[in-house]
């Protein structure tokens, strides 16, 4: 009997699938819980459907990073820090205020999505990068520089 699963089955497959299976299992377990339901000919156009939109919004978000990425490749942010009179710094530069440095700059990035490898305690340049996805990534400079008084 074909079924379409309406949720993952453990041992069995997941949610949207079509499968082949015995029609005791169909009948006894998953009809009667509620974890499939028969395979029509509408239900499985509509499963097509679905999958097909889906497969367009995941190419049409990974078309945006791309844009957003080419976008923010090779830009310089600063970042201003609080600098003691010999020259110590206090505190140190976080992802987070990076992400404030660029959206300053008009461009949106989560700052969980900022892979910083700065030594946070020193001025100077340093490279940053910004992992929007897999396989999708920007290299930017972090220019920290003494927070004017």
């Amino acid at each position: 009997m074909k079924v379409i699963l309406k949720a993952d089955v453990k041992g069995t497959g997941k949610k949207g699938e079509i499968l082949e299976v015995s029609d005791g299992f169909a009948k006894n377990y998953l009809f009667k819980k509620g974890l499939a339901e028969l395979a029509t000919a509408s239900g499985i156009n509509v499963i097509e459907q679905k999958k097909t939109a889906d497969a367009y919004h995941k190419a049409e978000n990974v078309k945006a990073l791309k844009e957003l990425a080419a976008r923010i490749e090779g830009v310089t942010v600063t970042v201003p820090i609080r600098v003691g009179k010999n020259g110590k710094v206090f505190g140190s530069v976080t992802t987070e205020r990076i992400s404030e440095a660029l959206s300053e700059q008009g461009i949106e990035v989560d700052k969980k999505k900022i892979i910083a490898k700065l030594a946070s305690r020193t001025l100077g340049l340093f490279d940053a990068e910004v992992r929007l996805m897999e396989g999708v990534s920007a290299k930017i400079k972090v220019n920290v520089v003494p927070l004017e008084s």
